[in-house]
């Protein structure tokens, strides 16, 4: 056999993005570093923050170098990412063999998934031309076209009319193979039973079945033969070109002391081709989910325009433009109320049953509904720049990544064909030596090759993840990728920060203790002067909290450390009292810990090296936190508190959730220090945050999950992001992970026990080709059926 090869040509011009410049010096450096590259000139532009290469003949450096040489310089050039969808895979053999193409192309690292029916590929600028991906998948036998936004609906039609014909073709199938297969009842009767219908009316019924209705099964093995693999259509055609050819022989030679099986070469390709039909519908199924956010983006928007509102197009709004949504509408893009009062019914996005409340300067999202009143917005965010594009994105990726748990079946896959056609071959000699029955060996081989099916192992871990990470979309849980989803199950320990996760992340200031000499107003104007620079949500209750805002100089802000600054040319420093204590600065420890014990979180104030006051603010917990803990808990999960504050705060935080075990005084940086320490253990685990804030933890963490972050963040953050600012989020997740895994592991099971019964019991003739046909048209839609049952699941609480 022989292998496919692309040749790959190399660009003459190369439009390369790139991160990390930070000024036009910048800029001008790659510039220089490239044009001594040979035969390289090159453009770099600061605002687009791309560079254009133009590569030279032959001598010339290619586009691996030119990377290289931006990576040398201290920028990032980052990897193109395509995604295709493939038409012409009939099983898991092909996207395994398809996968190996495209992984030889140079740079290229694919993943190619059969439920979904896409290849999703990551490879340098430059190395490789779309065109010449495509040109490889064709070099296997199937087609590609790229996937985009406009590209989704066109996919939807193809399918559909490709469904169509293949539904028509099984009609026709159907009505030719009805005659044959009627006759089947009366063979257990005596050999005369089998030719109820002449041999010669059989043959002329089984030939369109076989060559014109089954023709896709031949160019399907063809194409895999010529590729250098084997897959499911290898088998069919197989199998029931033994039945037919034999058939057609025998009814040649006029030899009415053999069987014909003309019913089992027809019956079997009717069947495999009525669970193709089978599977596909319930494959569609499986990305309803999907569908159903693709559908919630507005057509039209009404703008203001002349004094009157006209509908428009969303397609023809710019970042910028106003925008009014009516009672009842639909938000048509991300944006910003600029003037009005309504609540909004958000659950598309987040789960959240309850209207959120809107006013001006409030964020909305599209596809999110308008309560009853009138809001008059700014676009902020549009096409596939807002959040549910960002959310279909996600969820797409995930449904087209692999879990761990796959390996096995992908390996198995690789093999299955060639270990089958070797089973079946023995199965007929093997038969023909033992019962000396050359015509019962040929069925029996026959039947091996039928009841096969790789389809099966193929569908049965991405099937159940386009349902979990649909189910997980509708309920505001957001998966990165399938491994994310694997490894979320297995948590063991899950540490979580206090603020803006057990607490409402809302503070307010309630207690200012200024020292001897000052008084509460100074604090406060000391410390916002500071604090104002900061997005920190109690450096917004400080600012909330003193009315007028000084104006400070030389501020300084080390996180976890503290604030520096001058104000009204005095030297201020504001941060916990640990870091004051640090600077050298006498508290007055009864302050402290009257206002700790309260479960006040301090921030402390010290003016030319002396305490001015401390500041006491509270972050009340959230009325859901205490059952979600409750829930981790018996969950199995034991729930760890991480927080900057003074131990007596801390433990009163976690007295009042339920939590036992907590870390006080951990400033951010540490934070994953201590994630890495329970992991030591030998613990699973999983950090909850926001998603910024607390990123060195969740990078350290086995699972992340970002809580009730913003939109920028909710799509890239961490590996699960929570679109509400719940933990009951991080239990719903846990328990839908438990709930695809068990899914995925039924199938596994499904699959292998269904292969390792059925072939043998075909090989020792126990299995009619017929019935075998029908077994394997099945074993893959009950894959399928049982991945969709996954849809009943709902969150415990």
């Amino acid at each position: 056999m022989t292998t496919s090869t692309v040749s790959v040509s190399r660009p003459s011009r190369l439009d390369l993005p790139i991160q990390g410049m930070t000024c036009a010096a910048c800029a001008s450096r790659i510039e220089r570093v490239l044009k001594r590259l040979p035969g390289v000139d090159a453009q770099v532009n600061f605002a687009t923050e791309r560079a254009s290469v133009q590569l030279g003949g032959d001598a010339a450096a290619d586009a691996g170098a030119v990377i290289a040489a931006i990576r040398q310089a201290g920028f990032e050039v980052p990897d193109v990412r395509t995604e295709l969808s493939i038409a012409g895979m009939t099983c898991a053999a092909c996207a395994s063999r398809l996968e190996k193409v495209l992984n030889r192309l140079p740079g290229v690292t694919a993943t190619v998934n059969f439920a979904t029916e896409t290849a999703q590929l990551r490879y340098p600028p430059g190395a490789v031309e779309e065109a010449q991906i495509v040109a490889a998948v064709a070099g296997a036998g199937f087609t590609a076209r790229l996937r985009g936004e406009s590209a989704r609906a066109e996919e939807k039609a193809r399918k559909a009319a490709e469904w169509q014909a293949e539904r028509n073709r099984f009609l026709v199938a159907l009505l030719l193979t009805a005659p044959l297969v009627a006759q089947m009842p009366a063979m257990f009767f005596g050999s005369g039973g089998h030719d109820l219908i002449p041999r010669g009316w059989q043959w002329l019924l089984a030939t369109p079945v076989q060559f014109w209705i089954g023709l896709r099964f031949y160019r399907g093995a063809w194409s895999a033969l010529r590729g250098g693999g084997a897959n499911m259509d290898v088998l069919v055609a197989l199998g029931t070109s033994v039945a037919y050819g034999f058939s057609a022989v025998v009814t040649l030679l006029g030899r009415m002391d053999l069987h014909v099986y003309f019913e089992a070469s027809a019956a079997i390709i009717t069947l495999v081709l009525m669970g193709k039909l089978l599977e596909a519908r319930a494959k569609a199924r499986t990305s309803e989910a999907l569908e159903a956010l693709v559908r919630l983006q507005p057509r039209t928007a009404w703008v203001e325009r002349d004094g009157t509102l006209r509908e428009v197009p969303v397609a023809s709004l710019s970042p910028g433009d106003r925008f009014v949504v009516r009672a009842g509408d639909s938000v048509p893009v991300d944006g910003v109320v600029r003037a009005g009062r309504s609540a909004l019914d958000e659950a598309m996005l987040t789960g959240e049953s309850l209207p959120v409340a809107k006013a001006e300067g409030d964020a909305v999202f599209a596809a999110t509904v308008n309560g009853a009143g009138t809001l008059h917005c700014e676009a902020t965010g549009v096409g596939s720049d807002t959040l549910l594009a960002g959310i279909i994105r996600l969820v797409e990726a995930a449904q087209g990544s692999k879990a761990p748990v796959q390996r096995l079946a992908d390996q198995v896959a690789a093999v299955f064909v060639p270990v089958v056609v070797a089973i079946a071959v023995l199965t007929f000699f093997g038969g023909w030596w033992w019962t000396g029955q050359v015509t019962e060996a040929l069925i029996n081989a026959v039947a091996v090759l039928v009841i096969a099916c790789p389809c099966a192992l193929g569908l049965a871990t991405p099937t159940a993840i386009m349902v979990g990470t649909g189910l997980g979309a509708q309920h505001g849980i957001l998966v990165k990728n399938a491994e994310a989803l694997e490894r979320a199950e297995r948590l063991s320990v899950l540490a979580v920060d206090k603020t803006g996760t057990l607490t409402e992340g809302r503070p307010e200031v309630t207690d200012v203790r200024p020292s001897p000499g000052s008084d509460r107003v100074r604090v406060l104007a000391w410390a916002s002067a500071l604090e104002s620079a900061s997005g920190h949500p109690l450096a917004r209750a400080i600012v909330a909290a003193a009315g007028e805002v000084p104006v400070a100089q030389g501020v300084e802000t080390v996180p976890g450390q503290g604030v520096r600054g001058q104000v009204e040319g005095r030297a201020v420093l504001v941060g916990s009292p640990a870091v004051l204590r640090e600077a050298g600065v006498a508290l007055r420890e009864a302050d402290v810990d009257a206002l700790a014990a309260q479960g006040r979180t301090l921030v402390a104030v010290a003016v030319d090296g002396q305490l001015a006051g401390v500041i006491g603010v509270a972050d009340p917990v959230r009325s859901t936190s205490v059952a979600a803990v409750a829930r981790l808990q018996r969950a199995g999960i034991e729930v760890v508190m991480l927080t900057g504050d003074h131990p007596a705060t801390a433990r009163a935080v976690a007295g009042a959730v339920g939590i036992s075990r907590f870390e006080a005084g951990v400033l951010p940086a540490d934070k994953a220090k201590a994630v890495q320490a329970l992991a030591a253990d030998g613990h699973r685990v999983g950090m909850a945050g926001d998603g910024i804030n607390d990123a060195p933890a969740l990078a350290a963490a086995d699972v992340s999950f970002a809580i009730g972050t913003g939109a920028d963040v909710a799509v890239a953050a961490a590996d699960i992001t929570l679109m509400r600012s719940d933990l009951n989020g991080v239990a719903d997740a846990v328990e839908l992970s438990r709930a695809t895994l068990a899914k995925i592991r039924q199938n596994l099971f499904f699959a292998f026990i269904y292969n390792i019964l059925g072939i043998p019991l075909a090989a020792f003739g126990f299995l009619n080709p017929v019935v075998a046909g029908a077994a394997m048209a099945l074993s893959s839609v009950s894959v399928v059926s049982n991945s969709l049952w996954l849809k009943r699941w709902r969150p415990s609480r």
